[in-house]
């Protein structure tokens, strides 16, 4: 079967007060001009188009460059952690998060994003450590849910994977990578009518989707109906 599906957040972050004040000419810890306040804002919208059309490689460069001007803001170094994970460097990665959340222990994108990591590391306790953490902050938290429920499956224990899945898609109805985990989980549990049938009922829905039409291939070619299977690859 295919792979569950995680969430990492991007941090939009606060401008850092010292950049404020450059900007309105008030003292502050750094004085910047304003051209070199308007040079910082052009970079961070370069760092997030690139990290969101996939240019990871030159997203990295961006917020490496961004935490030069400014080590103590910890967004810059959970979304420069983000943009490693896309490119696999997972210890690099959990290096950034622990820097942010040693800069901003109360916020809970970073656990999250460091969860992950810690997954694609294979280190599934810790990840659920984490992810408990943000639902500690926020039990509201989707994202969170779909994560924890995704580090339980990597340990084997599905019917807990199924439970945080399905919390997941009770909280957020349109989320559906966690619909496609929870019908997963429902597939590893022996569900394989109501698996391939919630496979069926995303590809419908979202007909561009192709995780969940890899599923449902995958489901279908071992339920033994190789010619629907195809059909729906």
């Amino acid at each position: 079967m295919v792979s569950a599906f995680l969430c990492l957040l991007c941090w939009v972050g606060a401008v850092p007060d010292a950049w404020a004040q450059a900007a309105n000419g008030s003292p502050g810890p750094v004085q910047l001009s304003a051209e070199a306040i308007q040079s910082i804002a052009d970079l961070k919208q370069k760092a997030f188009a690139a990290s969101q059309t996939g240019q990871f490689e030159q997203a990295e460069v961006y917020w490496s460059q961004l935490i030069e001007y400014w080590p103590d803001e910890a967004a810059l170094w959970s979304n420069r952690g983000n943009v490693r994970v896309s490119q696999n460097k997972l210890t690099e990665a959990l290096a950034d998060y622990n820097q942010a959340i040693a800069l901003a222990p109360d916020e809970p994108d970073p656990y999250l994003n460091r969860g992950a990591a810690l997954e694609g590391l294979g280190r599934w306790q810790e990840a659920i450590a984490d992810y408990t953490h943000v639902l500690a902050i926020n039990p509201k938290d989707a994202a969170a849910y779909n994560n924890r429920g995704n580090a339980r499956a990597g340990q084997g224990n599905w019917a807990a994977a199924l439970e945080d899945h399905q919390k997941a898609v009770e909280l957020d109805p349109k989320f559906a990578f966690a619909r496609v985990n929870a019908a997963l989980a429902s597939y590893q549990l022996g569900d394989t009518e109501g698996a391939i049938r919630e496979f069926r009922n995303l590809t419908r829905r979202y007909p561009n989707f192709a995780d969940a039409r890899a599923a449902l291939t995958a489901a279908l070619w071992v339920a033994g109906q190789p010619g629907e299977a195809e059909s729906n690859w």
